[in-house]
Parts: structure tokens; sequence; C-alpha cells
């Protein structure tokens, strides 16, 4: 599985960001560019410590035990899945803006690759380094493929 704390992995997801234009269709799912930019935006930002979830659901809690391989597995996620409340973005947001701050959060996380501990995820607990990285470009590749990129 790709890491997004390799660089040739760092690499392609930038230039897969930077093929996308305002104009970019989507070809599943319910959010606009503008819209899936700010949420590719969560997940980094709590890896990185700078978004707090709300407390999971205890029905959230047990049943993330059953799916929390398939976050860094080699198995591409399937269309349509449901996003977390607290991750859902329903707003208009500015496309130049949003890719900007991405692309930032992008670089950040990257820089963290020699990083060892790591706070566990609200959600799902505790995962390695390794894990941290294929999560992160596993969740921003299902999003590219979203926008044909």
């Amino acid at each position: 599985m790709k890491s997004l704390f390799n660089s040739e992995a760092h690499e392609e997801i930038l230039s897969r960001v930077n093929q996308l234009s305002a104009s970019s269709e989507r070809q599943w799912g319910k959010m606009e560019v503008g819209q899936m930019l700010h949420h590719c935006q969560f997940p980094l930002k709590i890896a990185l410590g700078s978004h707090r979830m709300g407390k999971p659901s205890p029905i959230l809690k047990f049943m993330s035990k059953f799916f929390k391989k398939s976050l860094y597995n080699d198995k591409p996620w399937r269309q349509g899945l449901p996003t977390a409340r607290d991750l859902k973005v329903v707003d208009d947001k500015d496309y130049n803006e949003e890719r900007k701050v991405l692309i930032g959060l992008i670089n950040d996380f990257h820089q963290e690759k020699d990083k060892k501990e790591w706070d566990p995820h609200p959600a799902f607990g505790s995962f390695t380094p390794e894990q941290w990285g294929q999560m992160q470009y596993k969740h921003l590749d299902h999003h590219l493929r979203q926008f044909n990129v």
C-alpha cells in the first residue's frame, strides 16, 4: 500500500490535486470539487492534532473494529461510502482557497514522516506510523478518483 510518507506517493498526490480545476466534475457522490478539497483536510488535521472530532457513538466505536483494517489495506474503497457526520461538507467552498489549504496540509503531514508516536484516532484508536501514512494516501486517492484524477 502506498503511503503519504513516501516521497513518490507524496509527489503523486500533489500532482493529482494540481490536475483538478474549479470545474472538475465528480464521478459519484454529492460533493462538488471545493467541498471535496475541504473534506480531505479533516483526516490530515485529525492526524496533525489540529481538528478534534466529536466523541464517536458506542455503535461506531464497536463497528470500527470490523473495518479498521480497510482504512489502510490495498483494497480501494467502494464508491458512495457514507461520510461521518463530523466530516460532511455541505456549504459551498472556494476551490482555490481549499486547494491551497489542502496542499499545505499534505506537505505538513509528509514532513512528519519520521515521527514515531502518534495520538490515537478519535474513532479508530491507535495506528502505527506506517498505517497513518497509508490511511492518508488511501483517503486522498479515493476522492481524487472520485474526480477522475
